[in-house]
């Protein structure tokens, strides 16, 4: 008879506190251990690789009516920028663009592997002289896209820009704030 007082007891003791016999809290879920990061691409033509923040400046483009057109660009003057140029880049709005700077002046090719946009590319003389444009370049193509003549600089905007602004060959390039920026192979 004692067991069941004592359980008559300790039952009627549960009722009192609310009927229910709780668990102590439990401890804290520890928190996940955060997934291994993936290490960072070394290939400068992978989607995933992190390319160090360009310079910036500005090219001055005169068009085939004498009005000025200025363009924000970043600017590719490392041998890794300059390969890895406007790769994977969803969009790029009118006004901007990337350009490339090259230690002399040679014939210059360029493809759109990676690049998911059409470009077009304004070959630049080291006087300033643009020698050819390539327009409306067609993405992800391995196409060699040359105009055939020495160039120092090259300047790729959005496809279609240069028709709509009026930018022909022949027409000249001022820029504006490259001349500190080392130039690398």
């Amino acid at each position: 008879m004692k067991t069941r007082t004592r359980l008559t007891f300790v039952l009627a003791a549960l009722a009192f506190a609310g009927g229910a016999c709780q668990e102590a809290p439990a401890a804290p879920p520890k928190p996940a251990a955060p997934a291994p990061a993936r290490p960072k691409s070394k290939d400068v033509a992978a989607e995933d690789y992190v390319m160090p923040t360009l310079p910036r400046a500005h090219v001055r483009l005169k068009d085939a009516y004498g009005g000025v057109h200025r363009v924000e660009v970043e600017v590719a003057a490392t041998g890794e920028s300059r390969t890895r140029g406007l790769m994977w880049r969803k969009s790029l709005p009118a006004g901007q663009g990337m350009l490339f700077l090259f230690p002399d002046e040679d014939v210059r090719g360029f493809w759109m592997r990676n690049t998911l946009i059409p470009l077009d590319m304004l070959f630049i003389t080291s006087e300033g002289r643009v020698v050819g444009i390539i327009e409306n370049a067609e993405p992800r193509t391995l196409t060699n896209r040359t105009v055939g003549i020495p160039s120092q600089y090259v300047l790729e905007v959005p496809g279609g820009w240069c028709q709509k602004n009026g930018i022909v060959r022949g027409g000249t390039a001022e820029f504006e704030g490259v001349s500190t920026i080392p130039i690398t192979p």
